[in-house]
C-alpha cells in the first residue's frame, strides 16, 4: 500500500479516479457535455470571421440573417452542455461524498482504540463531513472548470496560429506574461488564508474553553476577562479582515491594469493590421475575441490553481486515513459461551504495568484498588484487546486471546461504566442493540424487568420506543444505568468488566442499582473497578496494586487486619 504522506499527486488522482471507476457512464456523458461546452466557446470567433467578411468585404449582406440563427444555436448548445455537465457533475459528486464517508466511517469502526485517543471528535467529524465535500463536490466543479478551460485554450490557440502566426505568437506571449504577473501579485493568497484560519481557531478556542468552564468562570468572577479575551480575538478578526479586503481590491486593480496593457497592445496591432489590408475584418475582430476568451480561460485556469491544491492537500488527508491499519485479527477460535477462567501471566504493557500475573476463576467477583488510574485501565482494556500487551499473554478458558476471533473474544466480555452515554434512539433499540437487534420483545423486557428498569419504562409516553433523545437528555444518570444493565443481562456475557457509578440522587435510587448490579453479576467472573464501600465487602477478592504489581491479596476483613496499603486506601472511598 501506498503510503499516503509521499504519495504523488499522479499517484493520488489514480486513486480518486479509482473511486470514479463506477460512474463511468455518468463521467462519459458530463465529458461530452463538456467538449460540447468547450467547442460553443472555441466555435463563436470561428464563426465570426467569415460572416463579417460576407457583409462588409463581399457584401453578401444575407449573411445578416444568419447572425440571429448562430447566436440561437450557440446559445442552446452552451445551456444544454451546461446542463448535463452541472448535474452529473452534482451527481458524481453527491454520490461519492456518500461513497467516501461510509468508507471512513467503516474505518473508524475497526480502528484500534488508540486511534482515538489520539484524536479529537471535531477531527474525526471534520475528514466525515467538510473534508469528504471539499474534494468530491468542490474539487468535482475544480476539475470541470479546468478540463473546460484546457479544451477551449487548445481550440483557440489552434485557430490563432491558423489566422496569424506572427501575431497569434505575439498575443499568447503578452497574455501568458500577463496572467503569470497576476500570479505573482496573489501568490502569498495561501499565507493570508492561513493567518485567518488561525486567528478564526484562536477565537473558537476562546468561545469553547469558556463555555466548558462555565462554573470557574462563574464562580471566580472571570466573566469580564473572559469577554475581553473574545473582545480582543474579534476585533483582531476584524482589523485582518478589513486589511486583506483593501489589500485584495488593490491586488484587482493591479491584475486589471496588467490584463489591460497586454490586451489593449494585442488589440491594437490587430486592428493596424486590419487598416493595412494585412488581415481581414472578420480576421480581426475574430482575432480579438479569440484572445478575450482565451485570456478568460487562462485567468480561471490560475483562479483554479488554489482551490485543486487545496483538495489535492485534503485528499491525501482522507487517504490518510484509509490507509490506516486496522485491528489486527489473526485469531480463529470461536467461543459461544465461554466458562470466565482469565489467566494473566506475566503481562507487561509500558509504564501501567510490569511483568504482572494473575488467575481469576471462573464465577469469582474481584475488585481492583490501585493508587494508579493507569495501571487499571490498562489492565482492563488488555481483557477485548483494546491494546496490546508489550509482554506476556491473557487466556480466557486456557485460550490465548490473541487466537480466539476478536468477534468472538468481545461477544464474551461486557463493560459498564459510570459514564455510561446511551444512543439517541428508542429505550428498546438501546437494550437490543447491535447484535442483540434481533431479540424477542419479551426478552427485552424480561432484561428490562432484572434490571429494574421496567418500572420507569412504562411511565414513559411510548414505553419501550420512546426517544431518548441526543446524550440521554430524556433521561436521568440512575436511568441510563438501569439501560446499560439490561443490555448486558441481554447479551449475557460470561465475563464483566463493571465500572462503578459513584454518585446516585437518593436511597431508592441505590438501591434498585445496586439490587440491579448483584444481579448482573450473578454467576459470571466481574471485575469490578470498585468506588464504594459497600463493594469491597462483598466481592469475593481484592486485588491491591501499587507500582504495577499486585501488593496484597484477600478479602476485605483480611487485608485491613494486615494494615497494609488497602487499610490506607480503603477511607477514601464512598
Amino acid at each position: 500500500m501506498l503510503n499516503t504522506q509521499i504519495m504523488t499527486n499522479y499517484q493520488l488522482f489514480l486513486r480518486l479516479i479509482g473511486h470514479l471507476a463506477p460512474y463511468r457512464l455518468i463521467l462519459t456523458l458530463v465529458l461530452s457535455g463538456i467538449v460540447l461546452m468547450a467547442i460553443t466557446y472555441t466555435a463563436i470567433p470561428i464563426f465570426i470571421k467569415p460572416i463579417l467578411d460576407g457583409i462588409f468585404v463581399s457584401k453578401e449582406h444575407g449573411s445578416i440573417q444568419l447572425i440571429p440563427l448562430i447566436i440561437i444555436a450557440f446559445f442552446m448548445a452552451q445551456s444544454l452542455s451546461k446542463h448535463i455537465c452541472n448535474y452529473g457533475i452534482n451527481w458524481v459528486g453527491s454520490t461519492l461524498t456518500s461513497d467516501l464517508q461510509t468508507a471512513i466511517f467503516n474505518k473508524f469502526l475497526i480502528l484500534p482504540s488508540h486511534y482515538y485517543e489520539r484524536q479529537k471528535n471535531e477531527n474525526l467529524v471534520s475528514k466525515l463531513t467538510s473534508d469528504v465535500i471539499q474534494v468530491t463536490q468542490d474539487g468535482a466543479r475544480s476539475a470541470l472548470i479546468f478540463i473546460k478551460n484546457i479544451l477551449i485554450i487548445i481550440g483557440l490557440s489552434t485557430w490563432l496560429l491558423y489566422l496569424n502566426l506572427e501575431l497569434s505568437l505575439l498575443a499568447l506571449m503578452l497574455t501568458t506574461i500577463a496572467l503569470l504577473s497576476t500570479q505573482i501579485i496573489c501568490g502569498r493568497s495561501h499565507d493570508t488564508d492561513e493567518k485567518k484560519y488561525q486567528i478564526t481557531e484562536d477565537l473558537i478556542h476562546v468561545i469553547k474553553e469558556s463555555t466548558e468552564n462555565y462554573k470557574t468562570v462563574v464562580l471566580n468572577g472571570g466573566q469580564q476577562h473572559v469577554l475581553q479575551r473574545f473582545q480582543d480575538k474579534v476585533d483582531q478578526l476584524r482589523k485582518f479582515n478589513i486589511k486583506n479586503t483593501n489589500t485584495t481590491i488593490l491586488k484587482e486593480s493591479l491584475i486589471n491594469i496588467v490584463i489591460a496593457i497586454a490586451l489593449s497592445t494585442i488589440f491594437y496591432l490587430a486592428i493596424y493590421q486590419t487598416l493595412i489590408d494585412k488581415i481581414t475584418m472578420g480576421s480581426s475582430f475574430s482575432f480579438i475575441i479569440s484572445v478575450l476568451i482565451l485570456s478568460s480561460s487562462l485567468k480561471q485556469l490560475i483562479k483554479e490553481n488554489r482551490p485543486i491544491q487545496n483538495c489535492v492537500a485534503v485528499a491525501k488527508n482522507i487517504f490518510s486515513v484509509l490507509d490506516l491499519k486496522t485491528e489486527p485479527d489473526k485469531g480463529k477460535i470461536i467461543i459461544n459461551h465461554a466458562q470466565g477462567k482469565l489467566r494473566f501471566e506475566h503481562i507487561s504493557y509500558h509504564s501501567a504495568l510490569k511483568d504482572f500475573s494473575l488467575t481469576i476463576r471462573p464465577g469469582e467477583k474481584i475488585a481492583l484498588v490501585s493508587s494508579s488510574d493507569e495501571t487499571i485501565n490498562a489492565l482492563i482494556n488488555l481483557i477485548p484487546r483494546f491494546i496490546q500487551p508489550t509482554e506476556g499473554r491473557i487466556l480466557i478458558d486456557n485460550n490465548e486471546i490473541t487466537a480466539i476471533k476478536l468477534d468472538s473474544l468481545r461477544s464474551t466480555i461486557g463493560f459498564l461504566s459510570q459514564d455510561e452515554i446511551p444512543f439517541n434512539d428508542s429505550i428498546a433499540a438501546n437494550i437490543a442493540y447491535g447484535e442483540m437487534g434481533y431479540s424477542t420483545e419479551s426478552k427485552i423486557i424480561s432484561a428490562a424487568h432484572a434490571a429494574h428498569a421496567i418500572k420507569f419504562i412504562r411511565k414513559m409516553p411510548q414505553g419501550m420506543q420512546t426517544l431518548i433523545g441526543k446524550n440521554g437528555i430524556k433521561i436521568s444518570k440512575e436511568q441510563c444505568q438501569h439501560i446499560a444493565i439490561a443490555r448486558i443481562l441481554l447479551k449475557n456475557p460470561s465475563i464483566l468488566i463493571l465500572d462503578e457509578i459513584t454518585t446516585v440522587q437518593d436511597s431508592d435510587s441505590e438501591y434498585f442499582i445496586r439490587s440491579a448490579l448483584e444481579h448482573l453479576m450473578r454467576d459470571r467472573t466481574t471485575l469490578v473497578i470498585a468506588r464504594r464501600k459497600e463493594t469491597l465487602k462483598k466481592v469475593d477478592r481484592i486485588i491491591v496494586i501499587e507500582k504495577n504489581r499486585i501488593i496484597e491479596t484477600g478479602c476485605h476483613q483480611k487485608l485491613l487486619s494486615e494494615k497494609g496499603l488497602y487499610t490506607k486506601l480503603y477511607p477514601l472511598y464512598h
